[in-house]
C-alpha cells in the first residue's frame, strides 16, 4: 500500500458517508471496467450539464446585446447553410464547431465574436460527449441552433409556433413524436434557466403540460394542435420565449415574475415563497405557481365593450390579492396578510380594500388617479355597435370577437370621457437594456393594454390609426433620442386630422431631447404614476425640425450611409462626431462592453482622450466653408476642430455647447423676440452673447469647437461655452475632403460634400413641469 492518493494511476477511490474505500485492481480486465465505468459516469454526468444549460447569465446578456445590433433573421442563415456558400459546414443536419462559427458570425454580423461565449453557446447544444475528440471535431443539430435563435427574435407567436413546430418535426411527417417533444421539452427548461426560473420541478410539469397538448390522444403531436396550444396552454409561449398576443377571451397575459414580499397564490391559496418564480398577469396581476398556471381562472379583464349596456359606464373589476400598499383605501386600515390571499384591488382604479368594505363601495369606476390618461373599455366598443347593426347570429358574433383578438383595431370605435386626455403609449423594449421591457408592462396594468404598443412588433402606424380620430390624445414615446425622431417622423407621415403633442419617457444614453424637455436624462425606475401626473402639468410647446439634405461630389470614395434627413436635436461636423464615430464602431463590434451609462461615459471619455492627443480634425475650417442664409461665414480668425448646428441646447448626453445666458429680467424669450422674426440671420457678437437658445424660435445656433479638451471643459462646466458663431434659419456647408459627421448622435464619415439644412416644419412637444426648488426657503423666491 505505499502509493499515496495523489498517484491514482492504480488505485480507484470511492467515498460512502465518512468512510473511505479503496480497491486495488486485481487484473488488467478489472482495471479497464473500472476506467469505462468512470468514463461513463463523466459522459453521464456532462450530458446533465448539457441540457440544463452551460451558458451564463452574463454570456445571455451579452448575446443579446449582439442581438440588439443585428439585422439578420435566422431564416436569412439557414438559406445560406441548405442551399447557400454555408452548405459545406453541412453535415446532415448538424454542423460542427467552425460551421457554428460561422452561423454567429453572419447572424450576429460580427467579425469576430469572443471564442469564450461561442464555446459556451456551442457546448450548450450538445446532446452527448465524446472524451476521445476535440470541441471542434463534436457537431451540434442545426435545427436546435435555429430554433434557440428564432425564439429570441420579435414577430408573431403564431409564426414563431410553426417555425418552432416544422424544426423540430425532424422526419418532416406532419407530426410531433415522443422524442421530438422530448427536444422541444429540453429547449423549454433552458429557456426557463435562462429566465431565471426555480426548474427543480419543472420538468414534469412540462411533460404533464406537453401530454395535454396531444388533444385527440393519439400519442402525437399536430401542427393544428401545436398551434391551438399556443393560444390556450398557458406557460407555452412563456417558455419558447414567444410574446402573448393581447386577447379579449379571458386568456392572461403571463410573464415570469420572481416576488421580493410574500405573495399567495391566486389558485390554491398557498405561498409561491419569497425568492421564488412565479407567473404574473400583466393584465389583472393575477398571481400562480408555475404548475397551477394551466387550472388558473380566467382572466376578468375586458379591454373593450362587447355590448350597448357596457359602454359610457365602468364597473369596477376585482381581483383578489395584489394590495402592494397594504392599506384599505377605504377605512386607511391596514390589510394584513395572514398566511393567504387577502384584500382586494380593482384593475381600473387601482384601489385597495379589505372584504369587508367592498359594499360600501358603488359599482361605477372612476379610473381612480389617473382617470385623465385612461381608455376605459366602456370608452372602446366594436362599430357594429355603433351603427345599430349589433349582430344576432352567434356565428357572426364570434367571427367580430375572432377579428379583435387579432388586433384590428379598425373594428374598434373610440369614444372617450369628456375632459380627458388619452395617453398614447409607444415602447421601445430594447432601450435601456431590460428597463424597456419592464415599462411596457407597467403601463399595460396602469393603462387599458390597447394604448400600450411594442414598437419592435409591428412599429408605430398601428397605435396612430388606433387613436386617428380620438380628440386631445397625447403621445407618451418610452424611448431614447432615436425612438423618438423615429415616432415623429412617422406623425409626420401620417396626414393625421390633429396632431398630438409628444412627451418621452427617456429610456437611452443620451436623452438629449428629453432633457430639453424637462423629462430627465434617463429613467431610474421612478413611480411611473407619478410621471403620469406630471404630464397632466405639461404644457405644449412647437419644437423646430429641419430638413437635411447631402449632396456628394464624384470622387473614387465611397461615404456611409447618412443615417437621417431630419434634424431634431443637432448636426455636427469634425471632433465630436470623431468620437461619436469611434465610440458606434466599438459598440457595435463589442456591445457587451457598453452594457450601462456609466461605461458608456467612461468609453466616451476614453475617445475623447485618444482624440485630444492626436487631433484627426485639426484645422476644419481650411477643408469646409459655411453659408448662412447665403452669406459666407468668416472662420479664418478661428482654430477650430469641431462645428456644431444646434436646435436644442443639449448634446452628448447634457452638454450645453452654447452656454447659459444670463438674463436681467428674467424673460426666457424677451431678448430672442426683440430681435424679430425678420432677423434670419445674426452674427455680431454683442447680440450673440445676450441670445437664448429656443426651439421654437425657427432659428438654429452655430458653435465652433477648438477641440476634444473644449468639448470636456463644456461638459464639466469648467468652461461656459464653445465659440457663438452665428443663429441663422438656414445654413449651407462645403467640404473638401471626408470628415466624420452626426446627425442626432448618429455618426457617419462622409465623402467631399455639399450638405444644406433648411426648416421643415414644427412638431407640438410636450414640456414636463419645472423641477421643484431644492431650497427649503425656494417657496418664497
Amino acid at each position: 500500500m505505499g502509493s499515496s492518493r495523489s498517484k491514482m494511476g492504480s488505485w480507484l477511490w470511492r467515498r460512502a458517508g465518512n468512510a473511505t474505500y479503496r480497491w486495488r485492481p486485481r487484473s488488467r480486465h478489472q482495471k479497464y471496467y473500472y476506467q469505462a465505468a468512470f468514463v461513463a459516469f463523466l459522459k453521464k454526468k456532462r450530458k446533465m450539464a448539457k441540457e440544463r444549460g452551460l451558458i451564463s447569465p452574463s454570456d445571455f446578456a451579452q448575446l443579446q446585446k449582439y442581438m440588439e445590433y443585428s439585422t439578420k433573421k435566422v431564416s436569412d442563415v439557414l438559406k445560406l447553410f441548405e442551399d447557400g456558400e454555408m452548405a459545406e459546414y453541412l453535415q446532415g443536419d448538424a454542423i460542427g464547431y467552425e460551421g457554428f462559427q460561422q452561423f454567429l458570425k453572419i447572424y450576429l454580423e460580427v467579425d469576430d465574436v469572443p471564442s469564450r461565449l461561442s464555446l459556451a453557446l456551442f457546448q450548450s447544444f450538445q446532446t452527448g460527449y465524446s472524451l476521445e475528440k476535440t470541441v471542434k471535431e463534436d457537431v451540434v443539430c442545426l435545427s436546435d441552433v435555429s430554433c434557440y435563435f428564432s425564439l429570441l427574435e420579435g414577430g408573431r407567436p403564431e409564426d414563431k409556433l410553426e417555425f418552432t413546430f416544422k424544426l423540430y418535426d425532424m422526419d418532416r411527417n406532419g407530426i410531433l413524436d415522443s422524442s421530438e417533444v422530448d427536444k422541444i421539452i429540453i429547449q423549454m427548461m433552458r429557456v426557463a434557466e435562462y429566465l431565471d426560473w426555480d426548474v427543480s420541478e419543472l420538468r414534469p410539469i412540462l411533460q404533464e403540460m406537453m401530454k395535454e397538448i396531444d388533444y385527440d390522444g393519439s400519442g402525437s403531436v399536430s401542427l393544428a394542435e401545436w398551434l391551438r396550444a399556443g393560444a390556450t396552454t398557458v406557460p407555452l409561449l412563456v417558455l419558447l420565449g414567444l410574446e402573448m398576443t393581447l386577447k379579449d377571451n379571458g386568456q392572461h397575459m403571463w410573464r415570469p415574475k420572481r416576488f421580493p414580499r410574500p405573495v399567495y397564490c391566486n389558485m390554491c391559496e398557498s405561498s409561491i415563497g419569497l425568492g421564488k418564480q412565479g407567473l404574473c398577469c400583466n393584465l389583472c396581476k393575477y398571481t400562480v405557481h408555475d404548475q397551477c398556471a394551466m387550472k388558473a381562472l380566467p382572466c376578468e379583464v375586458s379591454t373593450y365593450a362587447k355590448s350597448r349596456k357596457d359602454i359610457g359606464v365602468q364597473s369596477h373589476v376585482w381581483v383578489r390579492g395584489g394590495c402592494v400598499s397594504g392599506r384599505c383605501d377605504r377605512c386607511q386600515k391596514k390589510i394584513r396578510i395572514y398566511h393567504g390571499l387577502v384584500g382586494l384591488h380593482c384593475v381600473w382604479c387601482h384601489l385597495e380594500i379589505h372584504d369587508d368594505c367592498l359594499q360600501a363601495l358603488g359599482h361605477e369606476c372612476d379610473c381612480g388617479l389617473l382617470r385623465d390618461h385612461i381608455l376605459p373599455p366602456s370608452s372602446i366598443y366594436p362599430s357594429v355597435l355603433a351603427s345599430g347593426q349589433e349582430h344576432k347570429s352567434s356565428k357572426t358574433s364570434q367571427k367580430n370577437t375572432d377579428d379583435l383578438n387579432l388586433n384590428t383595431f379598425e373594428a374598434l370605435r373610440i369614444d372617450p370621457v369628456a375632459h380627458t386626455h388619452p395617453l398614447l403609449v409607444f415602447v421601445n423594449p430594447k432601450s435601456g437594456g431590460k428597463q424597456g421591457e419592464r415599462v411596457f408592462w407597467k403601463f399595460q396594468y396602469l393603462l387599458n393594454p390597447r394604448q400600450v404598443f411594442n414598437l419592435l412588433k409591428d412599429g408605430p402606424e398601428p397605435g396612430l390609426r388606433f387613436f386617428r380620430e380620438v380628440p386631445d390624445y397625447r403621445i407618451l414615446v418610452c424611448g431614447g433620442d432615436g425612438t423618438v425622431g423615429w415616432i415623429l417622423e412617422t406623425i409626420d407621415k401620417a396626414n393625421l386630422p390633429f396632431v398630438p403633442p409628444v412627451a418621452v419617457l427617456p429610456l437611452g444614453t443620451g436623452n438629449d431631447l428629453a432633457r430639453c424637455l424637462r423629462w430627465g436624462g434617463g429613467y431610474e425606475g421612478q413611480n411611473l404614476g407619478k410621471i403620469l401626473k406630471d404630464l397632466e402639468t405639461s404644457k405644449v410647446v412647437h419644437m423646430d425640425r429641419w430638413s437635411v439634405e447631402v449632396i456628394p461630389q464624384q470622387t473614387e470614395e465611397k461615404s456611409d450611409p447618412v443615417p437621417f434627413q431630419i434634424i431634431n436635436n443637432y448636426f455636427s461636423i469634425g471632433v465630436d462626431a470623431s468620437i461619436a464615430h469611434r465610440f458606434h464602431i466599438m459598440r457595435e463590434k463589442c456591445p457587451e462592453k457598453f452594457n450601462s451609462r456609466m461605461k458608456n461615459k467612461l468609453w466616451y471619455f476614453e475617445f475623447a482622450t485618444s482624440e485630444s492627443i492626436f487631433s484627426t480634425c485639426k484645422k476644419l475650417e481650411e477643408s469646409l466653408t459655411v453659408e448662412i442664409c447665403g452669406k459666407p461665414l468668416n472662420l479664418s480668425d478661428l482654430s477650430l476642430e469641431g462645428i456644431a448646428v444646434l436646435n436644442i441646447p443639449s448634446t452628448h448626453g447634457g452638454s450645453n455647447l452654447w452656454g447659459d445666458t444670463k438674463r436681467s429680467h428674467g424673460d426666457i424669450h424677451g431678448i430672442n423676440q426683440a430681435l424679430g422674426a425678420t432677423a434670419k440671420v445674426i452674427t455680431d457678437p454683442d447680440i450673440l452673447k445676450t441670445s437664448v437658445p429656443d426651439l421654437s424660435d425657427k432659428r438654429l445656433e452655430v458653435v465652433g469647437l477648438e477641440g476634444a479638451i473644449e468639448m470636456g471643459q463644456i461638459y464639466t462646466k469648467l468652461k461656459s461655452a464653445g465659440h457663438r458663431l452665428a443663429k441663422c434659419s438656414e445654413i449651407t456647408f462645403h467640404t473638401t475632403k471626408t470628415l466624420p459627421m452626426q446627425i442626432d448622435g448618429e455618426p457617419w464619415m462622409q465623402t467631399p460634400c455639399t450638405i444644406k439644412i433648411t426648416h421643415r416644419n414644427q412638431m407640438p412637444m410636450l414640456m414636463g413641469p419645472p423641477p421643484r426648488s431644492s431650497n427649503f426657503f425656494g417657496f418664497l423666491c
